[in-house]
């Protein structure tokens, strides 16, 4: 009986090169299927989602760029911003067209008001449970009478549905909104949203608790601009403006240093392929703070801005580690990474020797610089850099699974750890992101860097607030330092901790938020709520623990009424549907959709759950079944690669794809020396 196989006999050269052959098919098939999730290109994900490049249409007599024009009109009078938005839709083809156009909004907006123009006549929008509201506008749409309709998507992203625009037809939707303008460093910072930036949807993964995003299409680079877009802003202030600028856009500027000013684009290039942003400072570096009254007809309303204590050096700063968590996406290629970069070099080469920290790269896959935290010293942070500087984003965005990961590190008992992560935000699964925070990270302060032009706002403010820190936002590499050190400022030095609000003579309830957060920097304490008494003889009391010891605040509430401030209202409303979101998402479901319904009804306010709809009593399309659906395509947002929409570039493969290449490789070099010892 025999114990061993006898020897194989040794292959012939065809033999060896036949097994090679076999070989680098496999170690192919392997490639394939190990790097197919890190794909930039969103070709598997489920249909409608994914955004993709716009191509003309041959069709004849068909508009396909109904949007002409977006005009914004900005008042600023203390901390409110009052936006009116007018979107003009005219169809220049033959045949009746649906328009449909996704675009973003500020993620603090209280949309309340909507009418349509349809040439000399008004349709003014009404809200509705968003359901009913999509019913009626369908309805409506079949039956060939003029409609639109205004969901919210995401509370940043926005969907425009505007039904049987016949040929000749001029369209115009108003939109109006109000937001809270609140200084950090005694700078006011307006921002107006003008391209949503693409969304990547994982085809790998179990369904996400969001809703998915419409489709966007998008103008290839160097596409002329589809429709026109303008901005004025007026700011009416109590004291001299003393400085305004844009670091976004070229501006004229009127009234500069005296207490009214009006912006207005300096004619130029294209204005609707990054975020409008505008900075400014009152004279003394004055702000507006204190507290505001409002009597209602059915309930009273407050608004009150506390101005926190000036951050002081503290004697002892105790050893922190850091783990950097950063996106190596598709969507990051080129100037986003490079801006970056920049940021980490500033990040990580401010780091204390007592310090320690890490490096998390994640695309569609992730990886660790260490196995463990290292120390801060010139050799790690040098090595941490030069890994860095050697990255070129690819791939697609698998922040979740990054998270995870980042969850399961073990953490030393004694030491605080900082979480810093750096993405442009272009994903589409923002609830389970600020769910799986909350619930794992919640004890680790997170600071979210959003990273280029039109940042996902949403997700870097919500990561933020979730993970208990602050959300930054970097557009260009020159900005890199300062919010690097300010950044550090806030880690040493907390402004407020321990905050506590009352009101002393006056009954207050329904108070957002329900438990102050510290104040980490230059911000300050905001509180709204309803209130019920006679304010005369009430003061408002704020504490809080300083670095230099307690802190107190006293506001009296006399003579802090105000006449004409409908927006508290809305403000308010809207604050306390953004809490209740907040707990649907860490709860998931839609645990919070009566509530959040109720006031979207009551206060007049686009939500999740509801929307405006406006619908013209006549028939004006005779054959609305032939009618075709047209998507406004949106700009690419400036910086951003063509590799965020699936073009394919030159990239760095993902880690698996890396093992597959060299598998690959070793049997070529194989098959190589056979030949040469044949």
């Amino acid at each position: 009986m025999r114990l061993f196989l006898p020897s194989a006999r040794p292959l012939s050269p065809v033999g060896r090169v036949m097994w090679c052959a076999i070989g680098a098919l496999i170690a192919a098939v392997l490639l394939l299927l190990w790097s197919s999730p890190a794909l930039a290109d969103d070709a598997e994900a489920m249909p409608g989602e994914s955004p993709y490049f716009h191509v003309a249409s041959s069709e004849p007599g068909t508009d396909r760029l109904p949007l002409k024009a977006t005009s914004v009109d900005v008042r600023i009078a203390g901390v409110i911003a009052d936006v009116t938005v007018v979107q003009h839709y005219r169809n220049e083809g033959q045949r009746p067209i649906d328009a449909r156009y996704v675009f973003p909004g500020s993620t603090r907006a209280a949309v309340h008001a909507m009418n349509v123009r349809l040439g000399d006549r008004l349709l003014t929008a009404r809200i509705k449970e968003k359901q009913a509201a999509r019913i009626e506008f369908d309805a409506a749409r079949k039956e060939g009478r003029t409609s639109a309709l205004l969901e919210q998507q995401r509370p940043n992203v926005f969907e425009m549905n505007v039904a049987n625009i016949l040929p000749g037809d001029d369209v115009r939707v108003e939109l109006r909104y109000s937001e809270l303008l609140v200084p950090t460093d005694a700078r006011y910072g307006f921002v107006f949203p003008t391209v949503v930036g693409p969304r990547y949807v994982s085809p790998v993964r179990a369904p996400s608790p969001d809703a998915p995003i419409t489709a966007v299409p998008y103008l290839a680079p160097g596409a002329p601009a589809a429709s026109a877009f303008d901005i004025k802003v007026t700011v009416d202030s109590p004291v001299a403006i003393k400085s305004l600028e844009s670091s976004s856009h070229e501006l004229e500027v009127e009234g500069r240093g005296t207490r009214r000013a009006e912006v207005r684009l300096r004619p130029g290039r294209p204005a609707n392929d990054r975020d409008f942003l505008l900075d400014y400072r009152l004279a003394g570096d004055h702000i507006e703070t204190g507290l505001m009254l409002m009597r209602g007809e059915e309930e009273n309303f407050f608004l009150a801005l506390v101005e926190p204590p000036k951050a002081v050096p503290v004697r002892q700063i105790n050893p922190r580690e850091y783990v950097f968590v950063v996106d190596i996406s598709g969507s990051m290629h080129g100037h986003p990474l490079d801006t970056a970069r920049t940021l980490l070099q500033n990040l990580i080469g401010s780091l204390r020797p007592s310090d320690t920290f890490n490096v998390l790269l994640f695309s569609g896959s992730n990886r660790m610089l260490a196995p463990q935290a290292v120390p801060a010293t010139r050799a790690n942070i040098d090595r941490a850099l030069d890994t860095l500087r050697d990255i070129r984003g690819s791939g697609s965005t698998e922040i979740v699974p990054a998270l995870k990961r980042l969850a399961a590190l073990p953490k030393p008992a004694d030491v605080s750890r900082s979480i810093v992560i750096v993405t442009d935000g272009y994903v589409s699964v923002e609830s389970e992101v600020f769910q799986l925070v909350r619930q794992h990270l919640d004890r680790q302060n997170v600071f979210a860097f959003g990273i280029g032009s039109s940042v996902n706002r949403h997700l870097i403010e919500g990561l933020a607030r979730a993970g208990r820190g602050e959300a930054f936002i970097v557009t260009r590499p020159d900005q890199a330092a300062a919010q690097a050190e300010r950044l550090r400022r806030m880690i040493d030095s907390p402004v407020l901790t321990s905050v506590k609000f009352a009101f002393e003579g006056l009954d207050t309830y329904d108070v957002e938020p329900a438990q102050l957060p510290d104040v980490l920097g230059g911000r300050p304490v905001v509180v709204f709520g309803k209130w019920k008494g006679d304010p005369v003889g009430a003061r408002m009391v704020i504490e809080g623990r300083a670095a230099d010891g307690p802190f107190r605040s006293v506001t009296e509430a006399a003579n802090r009424e105000v006449l004409d401030a409908p927006a508290l209202r809305l403000l308010w409303a809207r604050e306390r549907i953004a809490a209740l979101s907040d707990q649907e998402a860490l709860e998931g479901g839609n645990t919070q959709k009566d509530a959040i319904t109720a006031l979207g009804l009551r206060h007049g306010l686009l939500t999740q759950y509801t929307s405006f709809i406006a619908v013209d009593k006549l028939v004006r399309n005779t054959n609305p079944a032939h009618t075709p659906t047209v998507d406004q395509p949106s700009p690419l947002p400036e910086g951003v690669s063509p590799l965020a929409i699936g073009a394919e570039v030159p990239s760095t493969p993902e880690p698996a794809a890396w093992l597959a290449m060299l598998l690959v490789a070793g049997i070529v070099a194989a098959t190589a020396l056979s030949r040469r010892h044949a």
